[in-house]
């Protein structure tokens, strides 16, 4: 059994009883789901009201990791965060209760049930995921009409939200491409919905969107976004790559190409051969080898246990298991393996590759799983609890 809220399938959890087949052909990058259920505490560990009034009273917390809004009159963060960059807890339970909506950005870095959560979610999908909490007092409104750069899961943990959707306006707009009121106008309302506690919302990136509290108690949703590598990226990578070995990339512009008088013929000839060159010799293997060890090495290690846990790694009879969660590619190098995971590289005799293969597939061992003096194995423990790719077991 599962020890974890979300049990074996977290995509399931979230977007569950929808199929994720379904919501994959139907549904990601392409309009909205919304799925209701009676199930109100669904999401209920993961986040809560009490919680985030206990985080308030209990940090002080930094202008980076705390943030407000209000439709109408709009805020200045000025009005909430003091000199020193911290927030002003007397100025932010005041304007909550003046109807500003709490925002925490990246909660997922503090709170080890939202990062556990968010790193099941990385393992499935392969993009970065984010949270943002919005915490918004009955009857009101923390941002006008508008839509997001990026795809979002809106979980609903307390209280209830009215969500309305209007014609899209960008289709996926690239991460950074911000909404503009003066450029972007809502089109037609087309879906009106209440989400209650327990269920849930997926908007594709560039859908226009606003929402409000519905009823008289405080509303509370975890906003989980999807930060996306696009194929535009890949082939960025891929054309890199081909410039790396082909030094017709790599020479300068024609001279006095900005000039008026310019003639381009000869740099529209030269172009074409340079994109035959990419059609004949860009890799999609090599291109994407690196940005699979890129995302893994921008994970963050896992480093729960380094600590408290420390001493019984030397244990001889200590029993240890591969952490839930751990993203890895094992690669060999001459008479070395390397193994690319979360926060960096590490590298190990080519003589271990079996107990590795061993303790990748699962299961509790001891460092006897290495066959070799007991040195060179307390070396390899050593390595794989420090990046939290293995935890004691028990």
């Amino acid at each position: 059994m599962s020890a974890f809220a979300w049990g074996e399938d977290v995509l399931d959890f979230i977007i569950g009883p929808s199929l994720k087949p379904d919501f994959f052909e139907r549904y990601f990058e392409q309009k909205a789901l919304i799925v209701h259920r009676d199930e109100p505490d669904r999401y209920s560990d993961l986040l809560s009201i009490t919680k985030i009034d206990d985080l308030l009273s209990g940090r002080d917390l930094h202008g980076d990791n705390l943030d407000m809004a209000r439709a109408d009159p709009p805020l200045n963060r000025d009005d909430f965060i003091l000199e020193s960059g911290f927030a002003d807890r007397g100025a932010v339970g005041k304007l909550y209760q003046e109807g500003a909506t709490l925002i925490l950005p990246q909660l997922h870095q503090h709170e080890s049930g939202l990062k556990t959560f968010c790193r099941a979610l990385e393992a499935e999908l392969s993009v970065h995921v984010q949270t943002n909490i919005y915490l918004t007092p009955p009857n009101n409104q923390g941002f006008r009409t508008h839509y997001d750069d990026h795809d979002v899961f809106v979980l609903q943990i307390e209280g209830e939200k009215l969500w309305r959707l209007y014609d899209q306006t960008v289709d996926k707009p690239y991460r950074g491409e911000g909404f503009n009121s003066q450029r972007d106008i809502p089109g037609e309302l087309v879906e009106e919905f209440v989400l209650k506690a327990g269920e849930m919302a997926y908007v594709p990136r560039g859908l226009m969107h606003d929402a409000r509290t519905q009823g008289t108690g405080d509303s509370l949703h975890i906003t989980v976004g999807l930060i996306v590598k696009t194929w535009a990226d890949l082939m960025l990578e891929a054309v890199s790559e081909v410039a790396l070995s082909h030094k017709e990339f790599r020479e300068t512009l024609p001279v006095g190409f900005a000039r008026a008088d310019y003639d381009r013929g000869a740099a529209k000839a030269h172009f074409a051969k340079l994109i035959s060159k990419i059609s004949d010799h860009a890799s999609l293997d090599n291109a994407l080898d690196i940005y699979i060890d890129n995302f893994i090495r921008s994970r963050p290690a896992y480093s729960e246990g380094a600590i408290t846990k420390r001493a019984a790694r030397y244990d001889a009879k200590a029993k240890f298991k591969l952490r839930p969660f751990i993203p890895w590619r094992l690669a060999g190098d001459g008479d070395q393996l390397v193994m690319i995971t979360a926060g960096g590289e590490l590298t190990f005799p080519a003589a271990l590759e079996p107990g590795l293969d061993k303790i990748l597939d699962g299961g509790v061992f001891d460092r006897s799983v290495f066959n070799t003096d007991d040195e060179t194995a307390q070396k390899a423990i050593d390595q794989l609890f420090g990046f939290g790719i293995v935890e004691i077991a028990g």
